[in-house]
Parts: structure tokens; C-alpha cells; sequence
């Protein structure tokens, strides 16, 4: 067979239902030999938005997600997504076709040494050189990616190497288990959280990757110890579970900072560094910290770990729990009635623009609790993440590793392929929107009915925020948009626009019930940032 068909078999080999991206002149062979495949080619408008939809696959599924691209500018243009994957440690597997190894060593046209521009972005790069070792190189970089901390691998397949004859078989799956934890460090865990005046655990989407969120909330009931997760594990404990309390990330004082500021011991679970850094919720650097995860922690002056039980997260909850002394009462709980007090405070606001928290508190309202909602980056993620409850994992996706914008829209897209029963909402800024917009045609073209709501402030409102808090006045921020309601009829698509507050309710009911791709724009009202800057500088701890 030819190389590029036994490359097919080895991706179908690993169980790849889709690989997204664009065909290019440098990848005809695999193109060719993918049209004899069980896996489904998915043509999308860039390569950023296949990056994105193979990011979000792998977060939703713990597969990697594959996107293909051709040499130069499409392999350029799957950077931002395959890093924001590495970061975001989702499983993925990038492809990108080269020019044939003949003029690889000169200047050539659209040649860029793509090993080594992905080097520094994935867990694993590398080049196919002779046919031969197309079955290790695929097993390798779908085993990488796939091992924790999950990530991104990258393969550049030369057109010449693709075009050779070759008699080879993929090789047998065998994933690495991971290992039991060390008893000795699971005991001294459970002697210092025995011991421990007001223990707090910071859970991170490393408990979501491992699948270990039942295990998480026993953990805190069991032992009568609070939770708070960062952006990227909401729903990792449930919010009605009387644990919980909610998302640590705003880098502000909030109340869950108030719980960080009172423990003596910090149980960290799956957490990742690159998620929600150590000096925004341990500036001290003086409590007692428990490293529970798969891997060693990252060496930081404000991470100093006690001990470190590694291993699979499930056995280590388990077993901890089981020598623990659970503790009495429970000394944060006002910090969650705080927080949900503030939740409900806007439920039956009707001013206009409408407030975030009412744009938060209708979308929850209209969604099942298995519905998922990705969100893009902007002022709207740190109100998300703030506010909209979750009560399973990975039903609101945040990306606050790379914390990319342009993700939502094609993120939804992938969302609603591994989930077709459940609604898509794809929350978005009008400028994250406008980054992969015109992945609405991926969306119609392919039926797969999402709902895009666009909060509207004709502006970066994050960066706004932050220069309002620094300076006191804006600089650059602000644009014009498009008519986003005609935007969405010229693709085929259904546009809404909310014209008053009590319509945002039944304009999502409407969206979410008609089967097609719906875009929402939704004016915001983000003199609410200030307000809740304020806030939290004057807030003062309720425990």
C-alpha cells in the first residue's frame, strides 16, 4: 500500500472518528486515501477552527482530537489552537503535510521547518522520513497525548514520503495504567489533613481528565471539607453539593479567596499551575500544601507541596479518605450563601443592556443540566465562570490555560458531533465571535444546530476592564460590528436580536428548539465590570 494509506490505517487504528481541517496541495495522498476510510473528514473554513474543534473533542472525550492541514500558511494556522490544547491539556493530534524531502534542506517555497515550530508548543513533534516508521510514529504520538498531563503531539508528513510504496501494520494499543499512590505519602496526607484546623481543597481539571469527580465529592462530604475549582473544573463537584464553593480564578478578592485566606492546610487535586497561578490565591506562600494528582507539581516559590501523593486520583481520594479524621462543622459556609445570594440578586432584572448575571441567570435557566456551553475568552468568561452553576463536569467549557479567544464558536461545532442529544450553546464576545465566524458555515453545512450568543459591547471588554482599573480611561478598545442578525441569514443560519431584557428567555427557548444554527445578539451592559471590581475591594469576609 502506499504510505498515506497505511498512515489512514494507523489513525483508524487508534479509533479517530474525525480529523478536521483543510486539504491542501501537500496532503492529496492522504486526502485520497481518507475517501476508503471509516473516519470522517470534516472540511472547515481555517485551520484555527480545526485546531479548535479537535481541542474540544479531546476535552469532551479524553481522545485526541485530530486536525490536518498542508504545509506553510495552513500549518501556521493551526498553531494557536494546537497550543491552546497543550496548555488546556486536551488530547490532540496535529497533521500537517510538508514539502518533499528533497527540498527540505534549502530555501524553498512555503517550506517552514513545522517540527520544530511545534516543538515548543506539543508534548511530542515530529517528521516522517521513511514510511517504515509510520506505525511507530502514530502509536507514539496518540500514546503522548493521550498520558498524563494530556496534551498535543504533531506529525509533518512530507508529500514524497506519502506518495511511497510500503508492507506494514499498525501496531496493538497499550495505554500505560496509571500507578497505585505510595502508602507512606498517602498516611502522611491523611495525618496532616487529620490534624489540619481548616482544610480547603482547590480542585483543578486534572479530576475532569482522570474521572474522578465522584470520588472528589465523596472525599469533601466524607471528610466535611470545602471545595473550590478552578475555571477549568466546573462541575468537577456539583454546586448544589454543600461543599461546594464555586470558581476560584477572578485574581481579585472574591469570598472564595476569603476560604484560601483562612486555611491552614491547601489540598490541591488535579490542579494545574497554568490554570489559576499559585501567587493570585496563596500570596504567603506559608500554608500546608497536598499535592494530589497523576504527575510531580510544578516547581513554584508559591507552591511549597508538604507531600505529594502521585498516582491515579481516584485511588489516592479513596485511600486518603479512608485514614482521615473527618472534621466537625463546616466554616465556609457563608462564603457559598454569599455567593448564591449574589446569583440570585438580578434573576428578575429587566434593565437594558441586560447584566451579565441576568444574561448567566437566563441561560441557566433555559438549559438542562447535562447541556453544555463552551466559552470563548473576554469579560463574559470571568462572569461565567463566576456565576453559572454546573452540576456535572465538562458542561461548561472554559479555556484558561492558553485562554484563547475565537474558541466558542468552533468548539460548539465539535460539541454538538460527540454530543448530538444534548444543547450547544456557544457563549461568546462579539469580538471572540468574529475571530472563527466563519465556521457558521461549517455549522450549517454539516447540521449541527448550536446556538451562538454573542454578548455585545462593541468592544475588547476585558481589556477595557482592566485598563478602567489600572488607568481610568479606555484606550483602543472599541470597534463597530455587523449586523449579526443579517450576518447569520447570509450563511444560512437564524439570527435573533435582543431587543429588551424579557426577550432573552424566549428568544433561547426559540433557538434551542429549532434545529438550526441559531446566532443571538445579546447587548451587554459591562458598567457591571466596575461595580463588581468595587465590590470586591471593599468586600469583607462574611466568616
Amino acid at each position: 500500500m502506499k504510505a498515506a494509506e497505511l498512515f489512514v490505517r494507523c489513525l483508524e487504528n487508534e479509533g479517530v472518528e474525525y480529523i478536521y481541517g483543510v486539504p491542501g496541495e501537500e496532503n492529496l495522498d492522504v486526502m485520497d486515501a481518507l475517501l476508503d476510510s471509516s473516519i470522517r473528514f470534516i472540511t472547515t473554513r481555517h485551520e484555527q477552527g480545526a485546531a479548535f474543534m479537535a481541542d474540544v473533542y479531546g476535552r469532551l472525550t479524553g481522545r485526541p482530537g485530530g486536525c490536518l492541514a498542508t504545509l506553510g500558511p495552513g500549518a501556521t494556522n493551526l498553531i494557536t489552537g494546537v497550543a491552546d490544547a497543550n496548555m488546556d491539556h486536551a488530547p490532540l493530534v496535529a497533521i500537517a503535510g510538508q514539502a518533499g524531502t528533497y527540498r527540505l534542506h534549502k530555501e524553498s517555497h512555503q517550506v517552514l521547518d513545522l517540527e520544530d515550530m511545534f516543538r515548543n508548543i506539543t508534548k511530542y513533534s515530529s517528521r516522517l522520513l521513511t514510511p517504515n516508521i509510520i506505525p511507530e510514529v502514530v502509536r507514539k504520538s496518540f500514546k503522548l497525548a493521550q498520558t498524563e498531563k494530556t496534551g498535543a503531539c504533531f506529525i509533518e508528513f512530507p508529500e514524497n514520503i506519502a506518495k511511497m510504496q510500503i508492507e506494514a501494520k499498525p501496531l496493538p494499543i497499550k495505554q500505560p495504567a496509571l500507578p497505585e499512590p505510595a502508602g507512606e505519602r498517602v498516611t502522611r496526607a491523611a495525618d496532616i489533613i487529620s490534624h489540619a484546623r481548616s482544610p480547603i481543597i482547590l480542585a483543578g481539571n486534572g479530576v475532569i481528565r482522570s474521572r474522578a469527580c465522584p470520588q472528589l465529592a465523596e472525599f469533601a462530604e466524607r471528610l466535611n471539607i470545602p471545595v473550590a475549582n478552578t475555571f477549568m473544573a466546573k462541575g468537577a463537584i456539583p454546586f448544589r453539593h454543600p461543599m461546594a464553593l464555586g470558581s476560584a480564578g477572578l485574581q481579585a478578592q472574591d469570598y472564595v479567596q476569603f476560604g484560601f485566606a483562612s486555611a491552614d492546610v491547601i489540598i490541591c487535586v488535579g490542579y494545574d499551575l497554568v490554570e489559576y497561578h499559585p501567587n493570585l490565591w496563596h500570596p504567603t506562600a506559608d500554608r500546608t500544601i497536598i499535592h494530589i494528582d497523576s504527575t510531580p507539581a510544578e516547581v513554584d516559590a508559591n507552591y511549597p507541596v508538604e507531600v505529594g501523593v502521585l498516582g491515579d486520583i481516584k485511588l489516592s481520594l479513596q485511600r486518603i479518605a479512608g485514614l482521615t479524621t473527618p472534621h466537625q462543622g463546616h466554616r465556609l459556609r457563608p462564603l457559598r450563601e454569599a455567593l448564591i445570594k449574589e446569583m440570585n440578586r438580578h434573576s428578575q432584572d429587566e434593565s437594558y443592556p441586560v447584566k451579565p448575571q441576568k444574561i448567566i441567570w437566563d441561560l441557566r435557566t433555559v438549559l438542562g443540566l447535562e447541556d453544555i456551553v463552551i466559552c470563548d475568552v473576554g469579560a463574559h468568561k470571568m462572569w461565567m465562570a463566576r456565576m453559572f452553576r454546573c452540576e456535572h463536569p465538562n458542561t461548561c467549557i472554559i479555556s484558561n490555560g492558553f485562554a484563547s479567544m475565537g474558541i466558542a464558536v468552533p468548539g460548539a461545532i465539535a460539541a454538538k458531533m460527540v454530543y448530538p442529544e444534548r444543547h450547544i450553546v456557544a457563549v461568546t464576545g462579539d469580538a471572540g465571535f468574529l475571530m472563527n465566524a466563519q465556521e457558521i458555515e461549517t455549522a450549517v453545512r454539516l447540521k449541527t444546530p448550536v446556538v451562538i450568543l454573542i454578548w455585545n459591547d462593541c468592544g475588547y471588554g476585558l481589556i477595557e476592564w482592566k485598563q478602567m482599573n489600572r488607568f481610568g480611561r479606555p484606550s483602543h478598545v472599541h470597534f463597530t460590528n455587523p449586523d449579526f442578525v443579517k450576518y447569520a441569514e447570509a450563511f444560512g443560519a437564524r439570527g435573533y436580536r435582543v431587543q429588551k431584557t424579557a426577550d432573552l428567555v424566549p428568544i433561547l427557548q426559540e433557538a434551542l428548539a429549532s434545529n438550526a444554527v441559531c446566532i443571538i445578539d445579546c447587548p451587554v451592559d459591562y458598567s457591571e465590570n466596575i461595580k463588581l471590581t468595587e465590590q470586591l475591594g471593599e468586600m469583607v469576609s462574611p466568616i
